[in-house]
């Protein structure tokens, strides 16, 4: 994850692990990052503990300083928002009414509103009157839970549209939690705009672009930036519809649409004081999206002047295809195929196996066998297996399986140790046998934080958990002090 969290080598990357005396995770890392060339890593004195006993705020989850900066941006804007049984009141009494449902199309798809359209982030504004013909319509918009629906509704209203915008408070969360009915499968997805919503979302991001101070830069500008982002870290992200960006991007680009980018800033770039650069095809997605990231304390955001068509890049110097994915340096070599394995695994010695892969994956089905460790904790495996002859490592994925291999020969050095070639679904795909559970688990099972407005079957009380914490994270964001959210407005 780090080469596209962290592009620059030379900037400072504090690591930090526990605290715990038995946690050495963060000396590890720093260097792991020294041995990937990264010139500054540095280790927390003391980890989250010695944070804590210094008096400093402490967030749970991910996420947070978006999900937090909403709460704040509703209770100081005042942002609009219905309950599911305010909107179902309105639609008995016969109101117009439309419903934009501005998640990426994979939720969308899990659970939605009845008659809900899907347009996500930023192309509600994009296709807003293709969606919302009559000004006399009221619009709720809606996300999984608050953050997005929050953020969108403001957006829309200070992108000047006609209509009245409220956020369905709680979001499909709140729907299911009253007592309402959602629909699941469903595929339908707005069309490109017309060239009367074009104009109108043109006309109407450049008068917002004005208004919030939005900077642009031009395509020379971008290119010498890009020549300077060893020392001045650069990220360029192409906001459209992954289809759009498959279709043709600027090198080095990376895909993150609008309203993805803005709740997951922290899963997108590490590094809050960089370049940013936003791109898309008319500058109304990549405007929406910098008005979103300037409240949330990033400092030096920009928008690519023209877009792809009129920035002077040029299609001739476009790539295609999907995002590349950094390139995992590793020697590691010594892998085993599915079948060799599983015949090592029926003799009357065999190897300890090790799955390092995400632990509800395990849960669900692993290799027979097969003792779990989040990877970070390998060590905790070695006190137990310490002199263990042979080793194989398998994951979710070969590359971390591969890594894992490298840092348990670390650990083991007599011993002899492989990594599963394809992982755990090579060895699924070669049908061979899996159980389920989790019989053996040498670390505790928090290497994932379960998003409850994923799961359609998640218990109610869960989701007030879910509710409780996001709205006691403005407070504890503020009370950190460390970042200055910036309301929207005009410029002072």
């Amino acid at each position: 994850m780090v080469p596209a969290l962290i592009p620059s080598k030379g900037v400072p990357v504090i690591v930090m692990d526990s605290g715990e005396e038995d946690d050495s995770r963060a000396v590890r890392a720093a260097e792991r990052l020294r041995r990937m060339g990264y010139e500054q890593p540095l280790v927390l004195a003391g980890g989250l503990g010695g944070w804590r006993r210094a008096g400093y705020v402490v967030v749970e989850g991910v996420s947070s300083l978006a999900k937090g900066y909403a709460e704040y941006l509703e209770r100081e804007k005042k942002t609009p928002g219905l309950t599911p049984e305010e909107i179902h009141k309105r639609l008995e009494s016969g109101e117009k009414m439309v419903f934009i449902d501005i998640r990426v199309p994979e939720e969308y798809a899990g659970m939605a509103l009845p008659g809900g359209i899907n347009a996500p982030g930023c192309e509600a504004a994009y296709r807003f009157q293709d969606l919302v013909p009559s000004p006399d319509t009221l619009v709720v918009v809606n996300c999984a839970a608050r953050t997005r629906g929050i953020l969108c509704a403001q957006m829309l209203t200070d992108f000047g549209v006609p209509n009245r915008v409220v956020s369905l408070k709680g979001g499909t969360m709140n729907w299911r939690r009253s007592g309402f009915d959602l629909t699941s499968g469903l595929s339908r997805h707005t069309a490109p705009p017309s060239a009367k919503a074009l104009a109108f979302a043109r006309e109407h991001a450049a008068v917002l672009a004005k208004e919030q101070g939005i900077s642009f830069v031009d395509a020379a500008t971008v290119r010498q930036w890009q020549v300077e982002a060893d020392t001045n870290p650069l990220y360029i992200f192409d906001v459209r519809r992954p289809e759009e960006y498959e279709a043709g991007h600027l090198p080095g680009s990376r895909c993150a649409q609008g309203g993805q980018l803005t709740q997951r800033s922290d899963e997108y770039a590490a590094v809050r004081n960089a370049r940013f650069v936003m791109v898309d095809d008319t500058e109304v997605r990549a405007v929406i999206t910098a008005y979103w990231l300037k409240q949330i304390a990033m400092p030096d955001v920009y928008v690519l002047k023209g877009g792809l068509g009129g920035s002077g890049f040029g299609r001739e110097g476009l790539e295609y295809g999907p995002e590349p994915q950094p390139v995992v340096a590793c020697s590691f070599d010594c892998g085993i195929g599915p079948e060799d394995l599983a015949g090592l695994l029926a003799e009357q010695k065999p190897p300890l196996l090790i799955n390092v892969g995400y632990s509800d994956r395990h849960r669900e089905g692993h290799i027979p066998g097969a003792v779990w460790v989040s990877r970070g904790l390998l060590e905790r495996v070695h006190k137990k297996h310490f002199g263990v002859p042979a080793i194989v490592l398998t994951s979710d994925d070969e590359t971390h399986a591969r890594l894992a291999a490298a840092d348990a020969q670390e650990l083991w050095p007599e011993a002899e140790v492989r990594f599963l070639e394809g992982g755990t679904p090579g060895w699924r795909e070669a049908r061979l046998p899996l159980e389920a559970g989790m019989p053996v688990a040498c670390s505790p099972e928090d290497d994932i934080w379960y998003l409850m407005y994923m799961e359609p079957d998640a218990p109610l009380a869960a989701m007030e958990d879910f509710f409780d914490w996001k709205l006691e994270l403005a407070e504890q964001i503020v009370a950190d002090g460390s970042y200055a959210f910036r309301l929207p407005g005009r410029p002072a």
